[in-house]
């Protein structure tokens, strides 16, 4: 069935590369997006070779990464995490083997990592938001299974094509749950920036998919045919997929002599990305402590990253609003409000090793400056005597994980004091207005 191989590669593909274009840094992201691109591969083998080892092979695989970003949506404070996040990898490995080396039946062992980090996430499904995620998760997961036991199993139902694309189905819905439970997270909008992204994925489906389709075929006895097509299908998917990098890479080409026009041009697209993922201002100004906490954090670790600040709910802020008329100019203006919050955590007199300095000496290096004091050769370009002094007492006498702890605190107290101001205004009666 070309036609159902050429749509469910298609939007799988997409999808991973959506949700790595959306922020590259977020594990569930990044394994999820790894669980579409296996299924994808396994969609373009089972076009050529349904019963072949490394077709099952390939449409089992995505449950191991599911297993993997439903651990990477247990909350951060969760003591276990960083160990589940370790044994998860040793334990797809060892899965993987097992896959390669199991009869098709046997196969099905790979749907158990994928319950169990199930599990988890329902221990603490409490903590985890939307709070329908789980229970979401869940259905989807079992969906998935369901399909899957039906392309492994000896049934012989003769809808292998249906299964594979029902198996499709659930692992794009999987996606979407994580698109969503990331833009939560983050204080942004999914919406209008999902139907746009929808939108160009459909139009690039319908025009290459298309052709490709009745191209598939004709020459489903030619593999390496075939294999080209799925190829030039993949090139389309990751250029709609991930619009922004490859803009920024074409601009890097055609302009690598003008370092200002790439820039500025830069600064465009990344308003042009922030514009509807940007939520409303009176969203800003009904956020309950802990969702301010958290954006006040991640905006500090954005600090260098304007076009990350440009999304930051943290720009309606009424110091941030009243100075800034675009969007552009907030993001300016909020990382100036970062840098003077973190400067008054700056004890009065000269630099001192001591315990008063330690908040504002992390947040001056780690987020301020950004720079990495255990680096092999750290610039010091540009520091005063009292950075130089304070680098070198970092580096000499203060360990990493210490540092680490110290950075934490230091967010913390900024982002205190940022609702502490929020708190003001609202008791002022700041009174919201609509984004321009």
């Amino acid at each position: 069935m070309p036609a159902i191989a050429v749509l469910a590669f298609a939007l799988s593909w997409w999808a991973a590369c959506y949700l790595v274009g959306r922020d590259p840094r977020r594990p569930a992201a990044l394994r999820a997006a790894g669980g579409l691109i296996a299924y994808a591969l396994g969609v373009a083998l089972w076009s050529v070779a349904p019963e072949h080892s490394a077709t099952q092979v390939l449409l089992c695989v995505p449950a191991l990464f599911w297993a993997g970003a439903a651990i990477s949506l247990l909350p951060s404070a969760v003591p276990e995490r960083r160990y589940l996040d370790r044994g998860w990898v040793v334990l797809s490995g060892a899965f993987l083997v097992m896959l390669v080396l199991l009869p098709p039946a046997g196969r099905l062992v790979v749907v158990a990592p994928l319950a169990g980090g199930l599990v988890l996430l329902w221990r603490f499904r409490d903590q985890v938001r939307p709070p329908v995620l789980t229970a979401a998760l869940a259905v989807a997961a079992a969906l998935y299974a369901a399909a899957l036991a039906g392309l492994l199993l000896p049934l012989d139902l003769s809808l292998s094509g249906l299964l594979v694309a029902a198996a499709g189905l659930d692992l794009v819905m999987l996606g979407f749950l994580i698109a969503v439970a990331e833009a939560l997270d983050v204080g942004e909008r999914l919406r209008p920036d999902l139907i746009r992204a929808v939108t160009a994925a459909l139009v690039a489906t319908v025009l290459v998919g298309g052709p490709i389709a009745v191209t598939v075929l004709e020459v489903d006895d030619e593999p390496v045919l075939v294999g080209l097509q799925f190829a030039l299908l993949a090139v389309v998917m990751t250029a709609t997929g991930l619009a922004g990098p490859v803009r920024r890479g074409l601009d890097l080409l055609a302009f690598r002599g003008d370092e200002r026009l790439r820039q500025e041009r830069s600064v465009l697209w990344s308003l042009s990305e922030a514009l509807p993922r940007h939520r409303l201002r009176r969203r800003l100004l009904v956020t309950g402590r802990d969702d301010f906490l958290r954006f006040a954090r991640q905006a500090l670790d954005n600090y260098g990253d304007l076009g990350r600040l440009m999304r930051s709910p943290l720009t309606d802020l009424p110091s941030v609003h009243r100075r800034g008329t675009s969007h552009a100019a907030r993001a300016v203006e909020l990382r100036a409000l970062l840098a003077r919050k973190v400067g008054e955590l700056r004890p009065a007199g000269p630099f001192e090793t001591t315990d008063e300095w330690r908040h504002w000496t992390a947040l001056r290096f780690r987020v301020e400056l950004g720079l990495d004091p255990y680096a092999r050769k750290p610039s010091s370009d540009g520091l005063d005597p009292d950075d130089r002094r304070a680098l070198e007492w970092l580096r000499r006498q203060v360990p990493p994980g210490t540092l680490r702890r110290w950075q934490e605190e230091a967010t913390v107290l900024v982002a205190a004091r940022l609702w502490d101001e929020l708190a003001v205004s609202r008791a002022r009666g700041v009174a919201p207005t609509r984004n321009t």
